[in-house]
């Protein structure tokens, strides 16, 4: 049970479960453990779980028709990852989601999460309060990339995530922000000379 703890009590932040709930759940999970560098979802392959990292680092990214690489989303302990449009329509997913330090994750199967909902309702008030907290963050984004420098997106993600920004790779941060390395550097390199 240790390994399902740190879950059980992010999920009990949203749902009271009773022991056989919390039981019956945590029989539904499998515990996993990848090397960095090391894919969980792939394109053309059904994403079958939803992950919440336990330990480690990863994150989901796109690449485009000219190779460029695109980071949708990073995901440190406490945080759930998967290429969300595969998993929910159980269709080929577009994004890889990989392993950016050594990591363990605990998995949901898309069928038991169906089961889950089904024997113990609450967890769709579960799934559905985590789902508006992610959509909400991502208008945030959305409208941080329409509206603010790339400047002002570094500084305001750096505030917000600054344990994101000192373990990820500098180039799938710049990669997040919307822009290359090199200017993620200059950035950088003027935030220091101030």
């Amino acid at each position: 049970m240790d390994d399902f703890s740190a879950l059980i009590k992010y999920v009990e932040r949203y749902i009271q479960l009773t022991k056989e709930e919390e039981d019956y759940f945590v029989s539904l999970l499998r515990v996993t453990r990848i090397r960095k560098r090391q894919f969980i979802v792939q394109p053309e392959f059904i994403a079958r779980y939803r992950c919440y990292v336990l330990s480690g680092a990863c994150r989901a990214y796109y690449i485009d028709n000219k190779g460029q690489d695109h980071t949708i989303a990073f995901a440190i302990e406490d945080w759930w990852i998967t290429d969300y449009n595969s998993y929910i329509y159980q269709q080929p997913a577009t994004l890889f989601v990989e392993a950016l330090e050594d990591a363990t994750l605990i998995q949901l199967d898309y069928n038991a999460e169906q089961l889950l909902m089904e024997n113990i309702p609450k967890f769709e008030r579960f799934f559905r309060i985590i789902t508006q907290r992610s959509f909400a963050f991502l208008q945030k984004r959305m409208l941080a990339s329409l509206s603010m420098t790339a400047e002002e997106r570094y500084e305001e993600y750096l505030l917000k995530y600054p344990s994101v920004v000192a373990r990820v790779p500098q180039y799938t941060l710049a990669s997040y922000l919307g822009f290359s390395t090199e200017f993620l550097s200059r950035i950088r390199n003027k935030k220091t000379k101030r």
